[in-house]
């Protein structure tokens, strides 16, 4: 359950400004301007601390309640505009394109490829089989999580497989992401672009079904997650 003690204005108008905010490109005026016509009247820096603090933790609802993902995954990352700098955004979908996972980093080398996909597994369970790009880093972070496997016993290792084509899906998922980024002109601090994708990626995964509707709406459904 998320936690809404010492916030003062309703919960429910909480959860719609921050759910507009991450599904919608717009930026935080424009978002104040929409609560206004709605009567509330908020500024944009309490939308941004709303967002930073409730995004997180909804996204982390999100993960433990979604449905079961395939075993053959993609994985691929893009890039991300924090204070003025690229950094590098990490992404898994499943091969029919359910979200799997997702790490902003400021490195892409091994270190940050087998940090992202320990924590994939974590989330996820060890895959089957991994679809990577040409990257050196990408499969350098993959070895080292099948040597451990290994020596662990505790699975099979994981089939790398490195075929550009098969990786179309997630490249066309990454759209998304930079349709609702696009407009934000980059961010000013990184964790609060971590809270923010964080959160975009949840509305993204509603979108594609990934969470038990029951007949909801995509707003109910992001909505139900603070429960």
């Amino acid at each position: 359950m998320v936690d809404f003690k010492g916030v003062h204005f309703p919960k429910e108008a909480i959860l719609y400004a921050v759910f507009f905010y991450l599904r919608y490109p717009g930026s935080y005026r424009e978002l104040e301007e929409i609560m206004e016509e709605r009567g509330v009247d908020v500024d944009h820096g309490t939308l941004n601390r709303w967002v930073v603090k409730f995004a997180p933790l909804l996204a982390a609802q999100a993960q433990s309640r979604k449905k079961p993902t395939a075993e053959s995954w993609r994985m691929d990352e893009t890039y991300i505009k924090v204070k003025g700098k690229w950094t590098y955004y990490y992404r898994a979908v499943d091969k029919t394109g359910k979200t799997l996972d997702f790490m902003l980093s400021e490195r892409r080398d091994k270190a940050a490829a087998r940090r992202f996909f320990k924590r994939a597994i974590g989330t996820n369970g060890v895959p089957d089989r991994v679809v990577i790009d040409k990257s050196g880093a990408n499969l350098a972070g993959l070895q080292s999580v099948n040597v451990i496997l290994k020596f662990t016993g505790s699975c099979n290792t994981i089939k790398i497989l490195q075929v550009k084509y098969l990786n179309n899906i997630i490249e066309q998922d990454h759209r998304f992401i930079k349709r609702i980024t696009g407009p934000m002109l980059g961010f000013k601090a990184f964790h609060s672009a971590e809270a923010t994708l964080a959160g975009i990626e949840t509305t993204h995964m509603i979108r594609k079904g990934q969470l038990h509707a029951n007949g909801l709406t995509a707003f109910q459904q992001f909505a139900a997650l603070a429960a």
